[in-house]
């Protein structure tokens, strides 16, 4: 597993490259082995997930009868929509970087989006944590999570477009795939798996 110090490394990458800067190709390894440890990235992101749990279950139980309990299996189902929300964009967008004959960028993208993934989730959970423990600022939270939504497109393009060299179209493309997929898997496969507030 990649320590403190590596995944920073990876991080200022991350962010020189959003700031369109190429030299952050430099910080990050595309080789067979960086793509494999770039998945490393889900265990780094293993506490805030924890925190959006905690948040994801005290919303279930505000919509059940009182004394509804939950246990390990909500959390397994959770888990899998963690797990389908991470995988599934990224072989979207492999199927669609075969289709259109570009698929040595396959593996910059996977690196770049599973460490963009960190810095993500850690905003995401702390949102989300101000919300678990400080419930009267839910309004600004609710603005808060929709500049940060807006934020995650912004900072995705423009790791695109250096990836792709400014291909808008193909830039355009990608970065629907990976995130509008995400968006209704997570609303579907709670609902299927009945992990959903109604």
């Amino acid at each position: 597993m990649p320590g403190f110090r590596e995944v920073q490394y990876y991080l200022a990458g991350i962010w020189l490259l959003i700031r369109m800067d190429p030299r952050g190709f430099r910080f990050l390894d595309m080789s067979e082995r960086g793509v494999n440890r770039s998945f490393w990235a889900i265990f780094w992101c293993l506490p805030p997930m924890g925190i959006s749990w905690l948040w994801w279950r005290q919303a279930f139980l505000q919509t059940m009868p009182p004394h509804t309990n939950v246990g390990t299996l909500f959390y397994f189902r959770l888990g899998l929509v963690e797990a389908a929300n991470w995988f599934v964009p990224l072989v979207f967008a492999g199927l669609l970087l075969l289709a259109f004959k570009k698929g040595e960028r396959f593996a910059p993208v996977i690196v770049s989006v599973n460490w963009l993934g960190v810095p993500l989730s850690y905003i995401n959970g702390l949102l989300l944590a101000l919300v678990f423990f400080l419930p009267q600022l839910v309004g600004f939270v609710s603005l808060l999570l929709l500049a940060f939504m807006l934020a995650q497109v912004f900072a995705v393009a423009r790791i695109l477009r250096m990836i792709f060299y400014g291909q808008g179209l193909m830039v355009g493309a990608m970065t629907l795939v990976l995130l509008v997929p995400s968006l209704m898997l997570s609303e579907y496969l709670q609902r299927f798996l009945g992990i959903y507030p109604v």
